[in-house]
């Protein structure tokens, strides 16, 4: 695993239920701003990690599996639904 995708994993692993940040905070907290997309690779490949409570920064939830994204996020409280949080 890169240093990248380690550091990645760290933050994600330390989000607390409820807690949703977006691909480019996760970057920036790894010291790698701009690699939002980046952030998106290392979840897409992960398991176990809570890649639910990661949305882009308009709020749009993973493509292809926005049902299963929505529905994770309402378990803990946040509201969600049709492909994005709800405003």
């Amino acid at each position: 695993m890169s240093e990248f995708a380690a550091a990645v994993h760290a933050v994600v692993a330390a989000l607390e239920p409820g807690q949703v940040v977006t691909y480019g905070e996760v970057a920036v907290e790894v010291g790698r701003p701009g690699a939002a997309r980046g952030v998106g690779q290392v979840l897409a490949g992960s398991q176990g990690l809570p890649w639910w409570r990661v949305v882009t920064a308009a709020g749009r939830l993973v493509p292809g599996k926005e049902a299963e994204h929505a529905a994770l996020l309402r378990a803990e409280g946040v509201a969600a639904a049709a492909g994005h949080l709800a405003r």
